[in-house]
């Protein structure tokens, strides 16, 4: 009588747990969450140009999803190319516009999508090309809507190069022609100019400035110790210590020049190496600009630094364009902001010195 209880009791409790263990798997068991096949655009074709940068190009609405609790969504468009919306890397390198919570409508103007267009699937400039759009929504997991598809024609628009007052740099390394020379500027008007040139290997490794874009009636040249001197004549060259990319610069005020060989990195915690060290960018002397290609983080901020040092260094201005926070020509603005990423993700970032004055940089989600 005893054993038959023993195992009476023993049966109980294993159906109590059975029980139990059958409750707890129905209350984490995750609903299946829908996203209603509304998504819309007001159009299915948009040619862009500078004129409607900043108008309206297309509307895009979708219908609210229900995640069964009383949670803010958030919504997020995507935009990718056809070819990467299928297998198992399907829409990880889209293009987003987060639109916020519980917003069910976005407007785009002509010169977000034309950015997303070129800088961020690297469509064709002047060609009709496709894109792709989605919504994804998101609580504790996202959902996605159907795919529209646009007909884009993205525009690149021409270089606005500002005139600054210049100084043509002539040398060995491009033939001695001043007429063909790269400039350095001086952007306040005030005597002080500055600019990157690239000195290649071979050669002589000498340079000159001249005030013109020939040899006459002025030209510039090394006087020794930093001491800039006028030098129309054949002698009184400048020359480099080595191959390299150089900041150089002539101070017409008090008659002194300076060469910085440099080299360029990103640092941030939006960087593989936070702000510890920077990540380190290469030469492509094709194109005559700095790249590198890296994860990057959304949640962080970046700078573009020379050397590895806090002497030569860019943010942006209040106009997202690119400005020194540290140059030993200037003084230290403090009101620049760091350079952020849109979404995490990997990146190749392009830092462009080579029109003096006229900085820019690009950042491609791959």
């Amino acid at each position: 009588m005893k054993k038959h209880s023993i195992k009476a009791l023993s049966v109980f409790f294993a159906l109590i747990l059975l029980a139990s263990c059958n409750k707890d798997a129905e209350i984490t068991k995750l609903s299946v969450i829908k996203f209603p096949q509304t998504f819309t655009s007001s159009t299915s074709s948009v040619v862009l140009t500078k004129d409607n940068g900043d108008t309206k190009v297309a509307s895009f609405n979708w219908a609210a999803v229900t995640y069964g609790i009383k949670a803010a969504v958030t919504y997020t468009l995507q935009f990718d190319l056809p070819t990467d919306t299928a297998g198992t890397t399907a829409w990880s390198k889209a293009q987003e516009i987060i639109v916020g919570d519980d917003v069910l409508t976005r407007d785009v103007t002509g010169s977000e999508l034309n950015k997303i267009a070129i800088d961020g699937l690297g469509l064709a400039s002047g060609v009709v090309s496709q894109m792709v759009v989605r919504v994804k929504s998101y609580v504790d997991r996202p959902a996605y809507s159907n795919a529209i598809t646009l007909n884009v024609t993205p525009y690149v628009a021409p270089v606005v190069v500002v005139g600054y007052p210049s100084l043509w740099v002539p040398g060995d390394y491009q033939g001695w022609s001043p007429s063909t020379a790269p400039k350095i500027v001086s952007v306040n008007s005030d005597k002080v100019y500055e600019g990157y040139i690239n000195i290649p290997a071979g050669g002589t490794l000498q340079y000159k400035y001249t005030a013109q874009a020939d040899w006459t009636p002025m030209a510039y040249g090394d006087g020794g110790n930093g001491v800039l001197i006028e030098a129309n004549y054949s002698g009184g060259n400048f020359t480099a210590p080595s191959a390299g990319y150089y900041e150089l610069s002539a101070n017409l005020n008090n008659m002194t020049w300076t060469a910085i060989k440099t080299t360029w990195g990103i640092i941030g915690d939006a960087t593989p190496n936070g702000w510890t060290s920077d990540t380190q960018m290469t030469y492509d002397a094709t194109n005559s600009v700095w790249t590198v290609t890296c994860d990057m983080l959304s949640t962080g901020s970046f700078k573009f630094r020379a050397n590895g040092e806090w002497k030569i260094d860019f943010g942006i201005d209040s106009a997202g364009k690119l400005a020194y926070a540290d140059n030993p020509l200037y003084p230290y603005n403090g009101t620049l902001s760091n350079i952020t990423v849109p979404t995490s993700g990997n990146y190749t970032i392009t830092l462009d010195l080579h029109i003096a004055g006229n900085y820019t940089y690009k950042l491609k989600k791959n």
